[in-house]
Order: C-alpha cells, then sequence, then structure tokens
C-alpha cells in the first residue's frame, strides 16, 4: 500500500483547518487516514503575528522512513519546520519531474537533401 502524507481540509469555508495525515494514496482528500500527524491553522488570532503547526515530529519521522510520499505542500511546510532537510526535497521534486517530463526524443542526424 503507497502512503502518501498530505493535507486534509476540515472547517467551515472562510475558516478552514489542515490536517496532516499519513493516507493511502489512493483515496481522497477527505478519506479517513490512517493516522493524524497534526494539524496546521492558517488563520492568525487576533494579537498573534505567526501561524501555528501542531504536529508529532517522531510519527513523521517515521512515515518518511517506512516510505511515505510527502505531497509539494506538506513538503514545504516540513522543510519551513525543519523537519524535513533540504536533501529530500531536492530528491522529491527530481522523481516528480521525472514523472511528469515527456521521453526525449533524438534529433535527427539526417542532413537535408540538396536542392
Amino acid at each position: 500500500m503507497a502512503v502518501r502524507l498530505r493535507m486534509a481540509v476540515h472547517g467551515l469555508r472562510n475558516n478552514r483547518i489542515f490536517h496532516l495525515v499519513a493516507v493511502n494514496q489512493r483515496q481522497r482528500r477527505n478519506a479517513k487516514p490512517i493516522e493524524l500527524l497534526g494539524v496546521y491553522n492558517p488563520r492568525l488570532k487576533p494579537g498573534e503575528k505567526t501561524k501555528t503547526i501542531e504536529w508529532s515530529v517522531q510519527r513523521i519521522q517515521y512515515w518518511l522512513r517506512v516510505g511515505a510520499t510527502p505531497s509539494k505542500s506538506v513538503t514545504k511546510l516540513l522543510q519551513m519546520g525543519g523537519v524535513l532537510g533540504p536533501e529530500r526535497a531536492l530528491a522529491s521534486d527530481a522523481s516528480a519531474r521525472e514523472q511528469s517530463s515527456p521521453p526525449d526524443t533524438a534529433p535527427s542526424t539526417e542532413s537535408p537533401a540538396p536542392p
């Protein structure tokens, strides 16, 4: 089973809360997760200057060790929080580019026919 670390959306339309979850990658966005790893609230309360993320670093590292793939948004959050190093992020970006890019075609070596 391929596990992915991604965000699940909860809350009202203008008051979203995102749960960082480990979930089977073939399931829909808000499907029942294998494990809840953290909560990200992007809204600032009056008087606050920073957004807050509550997460379990040990459980996130466990899922990364057993082969879970973080989504792009989760990768950015983990880098900002210092959980994920830049070398891991570069590897996941490179593999994503390889999957999305079409195969290169070799240029033709034939010369055009003379007039």
